[in-house]
């Protein structure tokens, strides 16, 4: 057996072809995707709930601004600020687009149905990792702790999933459709 054949006489699998192929393009895009669509879901559930949007929205961007300005961006008044809102903005989408591989990796051999249901439990320990664990080094988002906060975690999770299930087929139909025209 010096040869590393086994006992089939067949040669064992190298590790490198269990590895799950990511379309690495389709993650970053499935993260961002994820990230708009959860964040038009938390307005929509604000504003179902008679929350003050501005208030909320102001408030979120400024919880999130934090965590690369420093919590001096905090106080009241939670009123439009354009340096926080880019602040915001750049580290959401950052942080949807590294959440968007991280899922991609966990789903990428999986079909549709339990991608989608792996997606809404990424999704619902996205929550408890942000709003529980993250809050020993930002505490301040402890406010954000709520059920619209974590419905909003479980819809990044699932259209993440299907966002990056449904893309690498567009992707490939493109490239079979435009090999057909010429």
């Amino acid at each position: 057996m010096a040869d590393n054949t086994s006992v089939a006489g067949t040669r064992p699998r190298p590790l490198k072809n269990d590895m799950p192929s990511i379309q690495w393009r389709s993650a970053a895009f499935a993260g961002i995707a994820a990230g708009v669509t959860a964040t038009i879901v938390q307005i929509a559930l604000w504003w179902a709930a008679s929350e003050p949007l501005a208030a909320m929205l102001f408030r979120d961007a400024r919880l999130a601004a934090a965590i690369v300005t420093g919590r001096q961006v905090l106080p009241p008044p939670a009123t439009f600020d354009w340096s926080s809102m880019l602040v915001a903005t750049l580290v959401h989408f950052s942080l949807s687009i590294a959440y968007g591989l991280t899922v991609s990796v966990f789903i990428s051999r999986m079909s549709m149905t339990p991608a989608l249901l792996a997606g809404a439990v990424f999704g619902a320990c996205l929550y408890a990792i942000n709003m529980y664990g993250f809050t020993i080094i930002f505490p301040w988002f402890a406010a954000a702790r709520d059920w619209i906060t974590a419905a909003t975690h479980v819809v990044f999770g699932v259209v993440a999933a299907a966002v990056y299930k449904i893309q690498p087929l567009r992707t490939s139909n493109r490239a079979g459709s435009r090999g057909a025209r010429t």
